[in-house]
């Protein structure tokens, strides 16, 4: 298994067992691929010693410019090179805690800017911090994790998660404008409705309920992030892969 044999790969919110950034370090590592996982707190040293010698974990906030440079550092001190970003941070974390649910006439500023810090600076600090390494090499495959709220579809009250995701797509496609003679591919993952520790009660009853009947695993995830990671993927750029199990195709469900 050596698709990305001498390859080296940042993967971003990587702290949770069940997470989908845990899924596609070990999907990359059982490839070859030597991981440098990111993570607010002390749990991403047992997830990178859960890989061995070919993972490193580094405790980093993410929303700060030195968060994202020490991620980098660390690929280029350890192995002296950088190929892949995987941005998955978002959402949640064990330090800060959930983005506010709240429909947007009662929303506060703090939380929405606290929401998009999350997500969407997480991701745009990371890209920027990885792209003069790749440029350098003259290769790179950046990959972000994004979801179908905000790409295809929205829920009330989650105005600051969607808008995040959203954002996360234009980041992507003009950043991939700007680095596309370079080597470099820019591209997003969307998923669905995933089985994670993370998700809620009423997202896996409304998974069970649509077309797959079930929720998508963190594996299935892992699987489309690392087709785009893969050299093999070089005319692929600025695009949405989405992976919700077909969950959004039909006008009405179920079927009468």
């Amino acid at each position: 298994m050596t698709r990305f044999r001498d390859r080296v790969a940042v993967v971003t919110g990587a702290g949770a067992p069940d997470g989908i950034g845990m899924a596609v370090a070990r999907e990359l590592a059982a490839e070859g691929c030597r991981v440098v996982l990111g993570a607010t707190s002390g749990r991403i040293h047992r997830r990178a010693a859960e890989i061995g010698e070919a993972a490193v974990g580094v405790v980093a906030g993410l929303t700060a410019e030195e968060g994202a440079d020490a991620l980098v550092r660390a690929a280029l001190r350890r192995w002296d090179r950088l190929d892949v970003l995987v941005n998955n941070a978002g959402m949640t974390s064990v330090t800060s805690g959930w983005d506010a649910e709240e429909e947007v006439a009662a929303l506060s500023l703090a939380d929405r800017n606290a929401a998009l810090a999350r997500t969407l600076t997480t991701a745009f600090l990371m890209s920027r911090a990885v792209v003069p390494a790749m440029r350098a090499a003259g290769y790179g495959r950046i990959v972000s994790v994004g979801s179908t709220t905000g790409t295809v579809n929205a829920m009330p009250g989650q105005a600051t998660y969607t808008a995040a995701k959203a954002g996360l797509v234009g980041l992507s496609r003009a950043l991939a404008l700007e680095v596309v003679g370079d080597g470099i591919t820019v591209n997003v993952v969307a998923p669905g409705y995933g089985a994670t520790g993370s998700q809620l009660a009423f997202e896996a009853e409304a998974a069970a309920a649509g077309p797959p009947g079930r929720s998508g695993t963190p594996e299935e995830i892992a699987a489309c992030v690392s087709f785009l990671a893969h050299e093999s993927a070089s005319s692929v750029t600025g695009a949405v892969l989405v992976a919700d199990g077909g969950h959004g195709l039909p006008e009405t469900w179920p079927r009468t």
